[in-house]
């Protein structure tokens, strides 16, 4: 790490977490008399200029950008610089304080003492952020209340597993979700907090960890490791996990978490981000902002915040993505598009058959998106966890009836009586959403699985068999 190597003597050099525009850093802030100059992929050489024009009482020469704040910002104030869009409700500390210093987060923002009452009407509108989220795209409130009403002690679940949002916050301003988490236990009457990551997140475990050994809680907080698979951030195997179950597999339902959840007692399961809100809800700000990461075909991925009124186009140009063939807009088994100028909000995504995880994957110009889903298919048949049939099988048949199309067999009308199959009776999220990135495809590119069928590619990327 950059700042190890120098010596600030009486000029405080901290290291902090990730922005999650990856593509400038390492990032040099150096902050001085209301203003703050941003040196985007500083070295050694970097810091210890800026060291030396700090400790005479200036900035250094030659920042990529300038900006002018109070004397004491509790946020990160936003350069006008690529990749930096929107104003960062969630985010708003991520690169800006000290991850590993409780004083840090508690000078920013103040632990929440909110009682159990005034935590339950600030969740009372805030949606769950995620397919990892018990309360995806629902509000918190209702669920919340009817596991106060029970009689057993309840358990929070911070679900980070398998996001870059949620993974950035960990990593970059844990205490913010350890903060939410703890309020959350409280309006619950939860007696435990566990936080959940993959161990593909190694930065992210580490921090939270830390953050856990540090912080001051009403209640023990527990970091849980879960396999880096993309199944495992569904929230009934999330608890598998954390209760130290090695084969994971979804939950049957009803009933849910919210009733019998971690060991049996009831459980609320949400996401860092969601709970990085109800942080932000506590202190009366608005939460109709989302997280959203670009990831695919991109130099950087890139993760921004964004109000729900900008679009997909807004989040991919953040990115700096030029050319594209479509996104997946939705995580793994998002929906698949080449028309961006959808709005983030969950309702206006949910319309276009869209998901709305915060993730967008882009297709590049000479990906083919007939083999995109053929691969994505046959990635959900060899990682479901193979609990309810319509998954299990249906993953299978949906991989079969896609190699048949290379094959010169186009059965469309099969593939939508399957798609409706597993979307309509699947146990889990798993299983539901991945017809969608296949349904999405044949509508967006049906002459492409036509033309294929008839033994042609347009892309000229299929050479070989799927």
């Amino acid at each position: 790490m950059v700042v190890e190597d120098v010596a600030g003597g009486d000029v405080p050099v901290a290291a902090v977490g990730s922005t999650g525009v990856r593509a400038l850093e390492p990032l040099l802030v150096a902050t001085h008399d209301g203003e703050s100059a941003f040196v985007t992929n500083a070295d050694v050489s970097d810091v210890e200029a800026a060291v030396s024009s700090l400790s005479d009482g200036g900035l250094p020469d030659g920042a990529d950008a300038r900006v002018s704040h109070g004397d004491a910002p509790t946020s990160l104030p936003a350069p006008d610089l690529d990749g930096f869009a929107g104003d960062r409700a969630a985010l708003a500390r991520c690169g800006w304080i000290d991850p590993r210093d409780p004083e840090a987060y508690d000078a920013a923002v103040g632990f929440s003492d909110a009682d159990a009452d005034a935590v339950l009407d600030a969740a009372a509108d805030l949606h769950g952020r995620g397919w990892g989220d018990w309360s995806q795209d629902e509000p918190l409130g209702g669920l919340w209340a009817g596991v106060r009403e029970r009689d057993d002690p309840a358990v929070v679940v911070v679900n980070a597993h398998g996001n870059p949002g949620d993974a950035l916050l960990l990593e970059g301003d844990p205490f913010a979700v350890l903060d939410g988490a703890n309020a959350a236990a409280r309006a619950v009457g939860a007696d435990a907090v566990f936080v959940y990551a993959s161990e593909g997140d190694e930065a992210a475990a580490a921090s939270a960890r830390a953050a856990a050994d540090a912080g001051d809680f009403d209640v023990p907080v527990e970091v849980v490791e879960g396999p880096a698979v993309y199944r495992a951030a569904e929230p009934t195997m999330a608890i598998e996990a954390i209760e130290g179950n090695h084969r994971l597999e979804a939950r049957l339902r009803p009933p849910g978490p919210e009733v019998e959840g971690v060991y049996g007692d009831p459980t609320v399961v949400h996401t860092a981000r969601t709970y990085a809100h109800l942080v932000g809800a506590l202190a009366g700000a608005s939460s109709d902002s989302r997280v959203v990461s670009v990831t695919g075909d991109v130099e950087t991925p890139t993760t921004v915040e964004l109000g729900e009124a900008a679009t997909v186009a807004d989040a991919v140009d953040a990115a700096g993505v030029g050319e594209y063939t479509a996104a997946c807009v939705g995580g793994k088994f998002g929906g698949l598009t080449r028309d961006l100028d959808v709005a983030l909000a969950p309702d206006a995504l949910s319309a276009n058959d869209l998901g709305t995880e915060g993730v967008v994957e882009v297709l590049g110009a000479d990906e083919c998106p007939v083999a995109f889903v053929g691969r994505r298919a046959n990635v959900a048949s060899e990682t479901n966890c193979g609990r309810c049939v319509p998954c299990r099988e249906g993953t299978t048949q949906l991989t079969e009836k896609l190699r048949d199309v290379y094959d010169g067999t186009y059965d469309e009308a099969g593939i939508e009586e399957l798609s409706r199959v597993m979307a309509s009776t699947s146990i889990c999220a798993f299983g539901r959403d991945v017809p969608r990135t296949v349904r999405t495809a044949m509508d967006e590119f049906d002459d492409a699985f036509e033309a294929h069928a008839a033994g042609d590619c347009p892309t000229g990327a299929c050479t070989g068999e799927l």
